[in-house]
């Protein structure tokens, strides 16, 4: 049996995305465990998961949006080209942007 082993390195201090340490909340320290009583965890374990389930909402949103976006740019470009109105593009450029590599530029830069 063949084994991968891969090695993530984070770019800018962050895992896969480019917040700063800044933008994001503290993380809230656990209590002291065992001054809790049974029901208190629970009641913890409840809240957590209530939490969990409006971010993973929030994120399954998130990516359906982009997923969206992604289709209407990639429409625009394919109506452009059957028109001929497509002016020649970067087509590396494009491929990472499409596939969120990298950010689209603003004009001027």
């Amino acid at each position: 049996m063949e084994t991968l082993k891969l090695r993530l390195t984070p770019r800018n201090g962050c895992c896969f995305t480019q917040v700063n340490d800044e933008e994001r909340p503290p993380v809230e320290p656990l209590p002291d465990l065992p001054t809790l009583t049974d029901d208190d965890l629970r009641v913890m374990i409840r809240e957590l998961e209530k939490e969990e389930d409006d971010i993973s909402f929030r994120r399954r949103v998130l990516h359906g949006r982009i997923d969206i976006l992604r289709a209407e740019l990639v429409a625009r470009l394919r109506e452009q080209v059957s028109a001929g109105e497509a002016q020649l593009a970067d087509v590396s450029r494009l491929s990472e942007i499409l596939t969120s590599r990298a950010s689209p530029q603003v004009d001027g830069e």
